[in-house]
Formats: structure tokens, C-alpha cells, sequence
């Protein structure tokens, strides 16, 4: 059972942006910025608007692509004052330092953890739990929650709740969950397996996939007991702006900092 006394910690809004080639992709509607597509400036105002942390997913595969992401990872980080994690396309310690020196908070693994699951204790050992996200996508098959490589393409045998026991039992800091069944369907969060997740893990569970409107936010709290809620569109379209989102959360009892 989680020992965490998750009432006194406040709940986290986290804006995840997905970067290729140096630009926010999935697009986003706000017109007063220079450019929309730049994830520093995006994220700058997300910052100014309340955002508690940022997650920036590097969806190039490349060489170069990955140069370019490390270059945004060091303008992020002179330009901002909130915690933010990075993922995409870290495979070995390697990835992982380079990011962190880039000045990353911390640092996002999938694949990479699920292929050698060692590289959990490698990043905890050398960095320290803190910095170590695992993220797990997982869908729910006919036969219960199963993990999911390649952007939800590819099935494991890996079960999401022993997966994401391991990770923790390995130094995982945190775990950020995605439903593949919720992901850009807007119907809510996984709020039963987040449940499940954050009573048995005593480490923070970061949920993901499935919100499109306030009360989303509201039940992934209240009901799934998530200690941080991610999401992507509804906030680069500005159908949710944060400062109003923090306020209705305060307003139904959840401790959100403002």
C-alpha cells in the first residue's frame, strides 16, 4: 500500500509539449505569441500563466533532431523558473546526462526502461531518484492493463500495475501514466487504474490522456488520486486556461497552488 499523505502536497498542472525539429507540433491557437510554434516562448507563458511544471517530448528520431531538442532544453532552461522533465528518444545514460546538463529538472523514459529495465537504477544511482520519470502507455486488452511500445503500435507482456511497481522498486522518482484508450478522446481520465496506481505506489503518479474539460481535472484528483495531471490540447487551444482551471479546482476542495 502508498504511503504518501497526498492531501497536503498540492495537485500539479503540468502542459506537455510535444517538439520536432525545434517547434511545438499538435499546433496550438495562441496568436499574441510570435511564434506559436516556439516551445520556449509557449512555455514561458504557460509558466506565467500558472503551469505548476512543463514536459517537452522530443518526437524526432534523428541525429540532428536530437541536437536541436538539447539546444531548446538550454533556452527552456535560461528562460524559465519552473521544474520541467524531458522524454523522447533517451536510450542510454548518455541521453540522460546530456539533457540534464542541458539544465532539464528531469528526464522521461519509456521504451529505453522497458528494453533494459537497469536503466532505472543507473539514472537513480547516478542523478538521484528525483530526476527519473517512467513513463508507461498502457491500454486495457481484453486481458487486463498491458504496456505498450512505439507509441501504443507495438504490445508488451509487461502488466501496468508489476511494471510500475518494478519501476519504483528500481528508483523511479515518479510515474507518468498514459491510457492509450483515453489519449486525445477528451472523455476523462483512466481514473479506476489511476487509482489502483497511486494506492499501491508510494512515489507521485503523474496521469495523462483523456481530459477535456475542468471536471476532468477535477475527478483525476478527487476519484483517480492522481498528484499531477497532464494534458496537451485542451490548454494549447486555450479551451482551458489554467488560471481559470486553478480557481474551479481551489473551488471544488482541491489543493492546487495558486
Amino acid at each position: 500500500m502508498g504511503n504518501k499523505s497526498n492531501m497536503s502536497l498540492a495537485k500539479r498542472i503540468i502542459p506537455c509539449l510535444d517538439v520536432k525539429d525545434g517547434e511545438t507540433v499538435k499546433g496550438t491557437n495562441f496568436i499574441n505569441l510570435r511564434s506559436a510554434g516556439d516551445p520556449v516562448e509557449l512555455g514561458k507563458m504557460y509558466s506565467d500563466q500558472g503551469a505548476d511544471e512543463l514536459v517537452f517530448l522530443d518526437i524526432t528520431a534523428s541525429f540532428e533532431g536530437r541536437k536541436t531538442f538539447t539546444d531548446m532544453v538550454t533556452r527552456v532552461a535560461q528562460e524559465l523558473n519552473i521544474p520541467f522533465t524531458v522524454g523522447g528518444g533517451i536510450n542510454e545514460l548518455a541521453d540522460v546526462e546530456r539533457l540534464l546538463y542541458a539544465g532539464a529538472d528531469k528526464v522521461s523514459i519509456n521504451s529505453a526502461a522497458i528494453r533494459r529495465p537497469e536503466l532505472i537504477e543507473e539514472v537513480a544511482t547516478r542523478f538521484g531518484s528525483q530526476v527519473c520519470v517512467v513513463a508507461i502507455d498502457a491500454r486495457f486488452d481484453a486481458d487486463g492493463w498491458h504496456c505498450y511500445l512505439k507509441g501504443g503500435r507495438e504490445r508488451t507482456e509487461l502488466e501496468l500495475f508489476p511494471w510500475a511497481r518494478e519501476a519504483q522498486e528500481r528508483g523511479a522518482g515518479e510515474i507518468l501514466f498514459t491510457s492509450m484508450d483515453h489519449d486525445g478522446v477528451k472523455e476523462g481520465y483512466a481514473n479506476e487504474a489511476l487509482r489502483t496506481l497511486a494506492d499501491e505506489l508510494s512515489i507521485p503518479i503523474i496521469a495523462s490522456g483523456g481530459a477535456g474539460r475542468r471536471e476532468h481535472f477535477r475527478d483525476v484528483f478527487a476519484i483517480g488520486h492522481a498528484d499531477a495531471a497532464l494534458a496537451a490540447s485542451v490548454f494549447h487551444f486555450g479551451e482551458i486556461p489554467i488560471p481559470e482551471l486553478k480557481q474551479y479546482l481551489r473551488g471544488e476542495g482541491i489543493n492546487v497552488r495558486i
